[in-house]
């Protein structure tokens, strides 16, 4: 373990456990999303933790608790309209896209948070669609630094995984159609709106993924982040290929954003496309994005791109 990581253990290990609580967040649209805060004592950024697809807010508990515990001063997972404990209300017949999930919900959860301390600052972390999120959201200027964790362009042709066009376009899109939500069992993660594995399916089918969807004219804000950026890809995700990382971030053309690679011998085990976030890797991988993200301090683990 590095110095950096040493020192950021201690520091959580010397804290208080945060006060946790469940809480409803109102959207601009008056979609209502299930959130968990984690409050603390510390002094440091307000953390706001935006999930990957099909995957609920409880996989990020325990890492936002100790980003609270290293010192944050406070951290917000939540989930997105129509997945995890975001259900749709009762009679709601607005179309669910998968770019409300950035353009409404996000910011949305950034409120939320931010009214634990007005004006404080306030740090994200996106996993996969989580770091999409950050360009389309339109309130990047909030946030002083943003990690991303297997962040890429979700095109076919960027990945590793031979069996995703297949599973996606020639099962997936065909039981879209008989289904409210995609199930479980298909394989993708929790159930997600059958609108938004859609829209997904069709981005993955694009060279530009969504960035020449008409639909999507919210890319053009893109162009408007500044926000210093470290992404971070796994040299065992299928998905995240540096290809498909490069894909992507190529469009935050006007942030600093340093890319690095970390791999199993850094983890002490696979890791894959969704494994960061476990505990078992809470003291190897961990405390060096909970320093970035929290101090600025240089992220050491893995390879620069």
């Amino acid at each position: 373990m590095n110095v950096h990581a040493s020192r950021a253990l201690g520091a959580a290990a010397g804290a208080d456990a945060p006060v946790k609580r469940e809480i409803v967040i109102a959207t601009e649209d008056g979609f209502p999303l299930a959130g968990t805060l984690f409050d603390g004592a510390g002094n440091g950024p307000l953390l706001l933790i935006s999930s990957a697809t099909a995957v609920p807010r409880g996989f990020y508990a325990s890492f936002a608790a100790a980003a609270v515990q290293a010192g944050a001063r406070a951290a917000l997972i939540y989930d997105y309209r129509g997945s995890g404990g975001s259900v749709r209300p009762t009679g709601w017949r607005k179309r669910i896209g998968m770019k409300d999930w950035a353009v409404l919900d996000l910011p949305a959860a950034a409120r939320a948070l931010d009214m634990v301390q007005p004006g404080h600052e306030m740090v994200g972390l996106g996993q996969s669609f989580g770091g999409q999120a950050l360009g389309l959201c339109g309130i990047s200027g909030r946030f002083a630094r943003y990690g991303m964790v297997a962040t890429l362009s979700g095109y076919f042709g960027g990945l590793d995984d031979r069996g995703a066009r297949w599973k996606m376009l020639g099962v997936g899109v065909p039981t879209s159609y008989l289904f409210r939500d995609i199930p479980k069992s298909l394989g993708i993660g929790d159930p997600i709106p059958s609108t938004v594995f859609r829209d997904w399916a069709r981005w993955c089918s694009r060279p530009d993924y969504f960035f020449g969807d008409p639909m999507v004219p919210e890319t053009s804000r893109f162009a408007e982040v500044t926000t210093p950026i470290l992404a971070l890809g796994m040299t065992d995700d299928a998905w995240g290929t540096p290809r498909a990382i490069k894909g992507l971030v190529r469009h935050y053309a006007n942030a600093p954003v340093e890319i690095r690679h970390v791999s199993p011998q850094d983890a002490g085990a696979p890791i894959g496309h969704l494994g960061y976030f476990r505990s078992r890797f809470a003291t190897t991988l961990w405390p060096d994005l909970i320093g970035w993200l929290l101090h600025g301090t240089p992220a050491r683990l893995g390879q620069p791109d």
